[in-house]
C-alpha cells in the first residue's frame, strides 16, 4: 500500500501544496483532478522526493525515496525533449539499462522485455523511428512502453490523455486495466473530464487542499467543483458531469 501523511511543499516560503493524506491500495487507478495551478504535478513530484516536501510517504510501511526503482515516472510531454536523436527501441531499452549497467550489453531476455512492452502499446513496428517523428500519441505510447519495461510496481503518470488520439487513449486504459489486475498501484493526474475519468477508482479533487477524495461520482459533484474550480464552471460543466457520470 501507499500511505501519504501531511505531505506539504513549499517554494522559498510560498505554499505550493497544502499537507495532503491519502492511502491507495494495490490494484487501484487513482486520478488527481483540478484546475490548473492546482498542485498536481507538484504533488506526484513531492512523491517521488523530486521537489523539497514535508511529511510522510510509504510504499509497503517503508520511505518511498529508498524504493524508487520500484517507480516508474511519466512527466508531462512538455517536460521532454522530443528532439533528442534516439529511437523508439532505445528509449524504452533505457529502462533495462538502469538494471544491467551502462556497460553490459542487453541479453536475450532483456530484448524480449523491450519488445514485449512495444507489442502491449502497439509500436512494435515503429521500433526503428526516431521519438521526434511520431505524433504526440505514438510518443505517449512509447514512453508508456519504457514504464512497462521498467517491470515497476507504482506508476505515476503525469498529464498522460493530453493531446493524445483515441486510439492511444484505449491502448492506455486496456494497459492500465491488466496493471490493475496485477496488483499495481497507479496514480495520474488529468484535466480531462471525457470517459476516461469513469474508468478511475478513485479521484482526489485538489485546489492547493484536498477538497474531496473517494469514487468518481462521489466526487464529482456541482458542489466540490464549484470549491475546487470557482463560479466560472457554469451550467455547460453540470451537464457534462451528469452526462459523464450519472446516466
Amino acid at each position: 500500500m501507499l500511505e501519504v501523511r501531511q505531505l506539504a511543499v513549499n517554494y522559498r516560503g510560498v505554499r505550493g501544496l497544502n499537507p495532503v493524506s491519502f492511502a491507495v491500495e494495490p490494484g487501484q487507478l487513482v486520478g488527481i483532478i483540478g484546475p490548473n495551478g492546482a498542485g498536481k504535478s507538484t504533488l506526484l513530484k513531492a512523491l517521488l522526493g523530486l521537489v523539497p516536501a514535508g511529511g510522510v510517504v510509504n510504499y509497503c510501511t517503508c520511505p518511498l525515496h529508498q524504493q524508487l526503482a520500484k517507480v516508474a515516472y511519466i512527466p508531462q510531454r512538455s517536460q521532454i525533449d522530443w528532439d533528442y536523436p534516439i529511437t523508439v527501441w532505445n528509449v524504452v531499452m533505457m529502462a533495462q539499462i538502469r538494471q544491467l549497467g551502462w556497460f553490459r550489453r542487453p541479453n536475450r531476455a532483456t530484448k524480449e522485455t523491450v519488445e514485449t512492452a512495444l507489442k502491449r502499446v502497439k509500436m512494435l513496428n515503429l521500433h526503428h523511428r526516431r521519438i521526434g517523428e511520431l505524433s504526440g500519441g505514438q510518443q505517449q505510447r512509447v514512453f508508456l512502453a519504457r514504464a512497462l519495461a521498467q517491470q515497476a510496481d507504482l506508476f505515476l503518470f503525469d498529464e498522460p490523455f493530453t493531446g493524445v488520439d483515441k486510439k492511444t487513449e484505449a491502448v492506455m486504459l486496456e494497459v492500465f486495466a491488466q496493471l490493475r489486475s496485477l496488483g499495481k498501484i497507479l496514480i495520474l493526474s488529468t484535466h480531462e473530464w471525457g470517459q476516461s475519468l469513469s474508468q478511475l477508482d478513485r479521484l482526489l479533487l485538489l485546489n492547493q487542499s484536498l477538497i474531496a477524495e473517494g469514487s468518481p461520482q462521489q466526487v464529482m459533484t456541482p458542489e466540490n467543483l464549484h470549491q475546487a474550480y470557482g463560479s466560472y464552471l457554469g451550467n455547460s460543466w453540470h451537464q457534462k458531469i451528469e452526462t459523464s457520470f450519472f446516466c
